[in-house]
């Protein structure tokens, strides 16, 4: 093995290379040009055959100097979408197919094209305290609201193992969108000549979703402005009509945050999760995206899979709309795989059921 000091030499003279490759060839094309005009004496005549000729061999030059700049543009973009696509994924990284027996899978639209991360963020997390989700949608869409999404993602990532109860993970959400705010007013009013001390808090507010799935299946539920999650069971329904909380960033949170309980996930029902870019999605006749019955038909009445249901779904999306989403819309699928789920003696009904 070579030692660290030698190793980046070869990528850096490969890059040397290619860069005397790309500045050379351009160069000879246009020698080849003047070498003719100069040198060759049909060049010097001014008949018919000689016009055409030198027609030709000009014709072939700039054909080659096109062909070489498109290719050079080419691989700068492949390079550029590559280096985009790693960051994007470590910032909406891939959900594991299965988190603690719970089956998953997520889907994106993002509304700027060429980015598949905009204003909406998801994010599955097993902990000791259940396995926790949160679901967002930072106001606007597209690359600028990506700073955001990453500073509330961050704080997410930590809360949910760090914090006992779901109210101090909502709290470290609520801070730490306030610290970014405040850093990017402070950037945006010095880039302006101002300085910071006089920089007010920017202004801007998210939906946040969040859900904590216990070992035997309850599900426990803080909502900030966000779409309540589908439940699927035979048929899509709301999970819950409550009112939800404003959005983050509007108001401070209230001194009390209770918590809302809302009963069993049972083996083989799924959660929908999804952005308001879903359901507030038109046609070219106005009409809104009927969410809840693609979500109906695409289960089928039957225990639905989480990858198939994504791509049913987004595929209907697509042909309602009939073009680029006017906003970003973000879908994720939670399915209980777990053999069983422990049931309390007082349950009943619904919440009863179990599977052996």
């Amino acid at each position: 093995m070579l030692p660290r000091v030698l190793r980046g030499v070869r990528p850096v003279r490969c890059r040397r290379g290619r860069r005397a490759v790309s500045l050379g060839l351009p160069t000879l094309w246009g020698a080849v040009a003047v070498t003719y005009k100069l040198a060759c004496p049909l060049a010097q005549q001014d008949g018919m055959e000689a016009r055409i000729v030198s027609s030709a061999v000009f014709f072939a030059v700039g054909t080659g100097l096109v062909l070489h700049v498109r290719r050079a543009l080419v691989r700068e973009l492949r390079q550029a979408r590559e280096v985009a696509g790693a960051a994007q994924n470590v910032l909406l990284r891939p959900l594991p197919p299965c988190v603690e027996g719970l089956a998953l899978a997520a889907g994106r639209l993002s509304a700027s094209r060429g980015a598949s991360v905009g204003g909406d963020l998801y994010e599955v997390v097993a902990t000791d305290h259940g396995v926790r989700i949160v679901m967002g949608d930072v106001r606007g869409h597209g690359l600028p609201a990506i700073g955001t999404v990453a500073a509330l993602l961050g704080s997410f990532r930590d809360a949910a193992h760090d914090e006992p109860e779901l109210p101090l993970v909502l709290r470290r959400l609520e801070r730490a969108l306030d610290r970014h705010l405040r850093e990017r007013s402070r950037t945006e009013h010095l880039t302006g000549g101002g300085t910071a001390a006089d920089a007010p808090p920017a202004e801007d507010f998210v939906t946040v979703l969040l859900l904590e799935i216990s070992a035997e299946g309850e599900i426990a539920a803080l909502n900030c402005g966000h779409p309540w999650p589908h439940l699927l069971s035979g048929h899509a329904r709301p999970l819950t009509d409550a009112d939800p909380l404003p959005p983050l960033g509007l108001f401070p949170l209230p001194a009390e945050l209770p918590v809302l309980h809302c009963g069993m996930l049972l083996p083989g029902e799924a959660l929908v999760l999804h952005t308001d870019g879903m359901e507030d999605e038109r046609n070219a006749a106005g009409t809104f995206f009927p969410l809840q019955a693609a979500l109906t038909e695409a289960a089928g009445g039957r225990p639905v899979s989480p990858q198939a249901l994504v791509r049913a779904v987004y595929a209907r999306l697509t042909r309602h709309a009939g073009r680029l989403p006017s906003d970003d819309a973000a879908l994720l699928v939670v399915r209980n795989d777990r053999v069983r789920v422990p049931v309390r003696p007082a349950e009943s009904g619904r919440h009863a059921r179990t599977l052996s």
